[in-house]
């Protein structure tokens, strides 16, 4: 049977610390739009914030969830080390202003398979990277303060796993997930996913350190995009045909997922693009108010006296 190919990342999930200081770099310092405000369903008292375009489409998002208590991570093997978002290439030096300008610490551009790329992280730790990547259509979220529409971050582009053992991983995501591996260079391997859609790219680092230490500051999860449930259904059928353990179909109120870990250690997810933000609040409200599914309602209360209060962006 062939494998079943994602068609993009859908999205990363990360740890925090402190939810407004989040919330405060990600909307002024990336201009990424808040466009879900609710909480981890698995840890109601704690948010879980998402961060995209303008509607909260697929392959535009990093959400987090800010745990107050989190001891700081460490990178290193077994963990996504790296996020990176696209930008117009003619972009790359505007961007180096404006970081400059925020005081944020920038690492100068490097070149890696023919792309300019920005390395920096935010006031966890996180690193997030900037690559000015040709071709790119997407127009990014044009409502931010100070960053104008042409130069607006598209959406992700690729994230970076760190292993210590490059080939099994190599073999899951060429096998099992359906990727072509391309340009092999310093110790990196990238996959990219068929199709014209941007954000495709998985590289694979050979990490030569300790085991990385998922905290605040690191990457929780990766997940790919799965057209619809039905998809999603057959992928999670032939994984466990394959011998991988995997979860059941679980509803994240805006996707549904699966979840599994690569031979590495990192946990990746393939959500379904439906039904999307809005399907509790509308477009021109996304992110305005604490949303809920419908099970965690009865303990709203609850759950809002548990949960630090958010100044948004106007």
């Amino acid at each position: 049977m062939n494998p079943i190919t994602p068609h993009g990342l859908h999205h990363v999930t990360a740890v925090a610390t402190d939810p407004q200081r989040n919330l405060d770099f990600y909307t002024t310092v990336l201009g990424l739009r808040l466009v879900k405000q609710t909480v981890n369903f698995d840890r109601p008292e704690l948010y879980h914030l998402y961060y995209g375009d303008e509607a909260g489409r697929p392959s535009t998002l990093l959400t987090f969830f800010p745990w107050p208590e989190a001891p700081d991570g460490k990178q290193g093997t077994g963990l996504a080390t790296a996020t990176a978002f696209s930008i117009p290439p003619e972009s790359l030096g505007w961007w180096q202003q404006h970081l400059a300008g925020l005081k944020v610490d920038a690492d100068a551009p490097v070149r890696r398979t023919d792309e300019e790329v920005i390395a920096f992280r935010d006031p966890d730790g996180l690193v997030i990277e900037l690559v000015a990547a040709e071709g790119d259509a997407r127009s990014g979220w044009d409502g931010a303060a100070g960053i104008p529409a042409e130069h607006a971050v598209r959406g992700l582009h690729a994230i970076t796993v760190t292993e210590a053992d490059l080939e099994p991983t190599a073999e899951l995501l060429a096998g099992m997930l359906g990727m072509t591996l391309g340009e092999e260079s310093g110790g990196r391997a990238r996959f990219t996913m068929p199709g014209d859609n941007p954000g495709t790219v998985v590289d694979v680092a050979a990490g030569a350190g300790d085991k990385g230490l998922q905290a605040g500051g690191t990457v929780h999860h990766v997940a790919f995009r799965a057209p619809d449930r039905e998809t999603q259904a057959l992928w999670r059928e032939q994984m466990i045909e394959a011998g991988s353990e995997v979860t059941e179909i679980l509803d994240r109120q805006y996707f549904t997922s699966i979840y599994f870990r690569e031979p590495g250690g990192v946990l990746f997810e393939i959500a379904t693009d439906q039904p999307g933000f809005t399907v509790d609040e509308p477009l021109l409200e996304l992110g305005r108010k604490l949303k809920l599914p419908p099970w965690l309602e009865p303990d709203r209360e609850q759950i809002e006296n548990s949960l630090p209060s958010l100044e948004l962006p106007s």
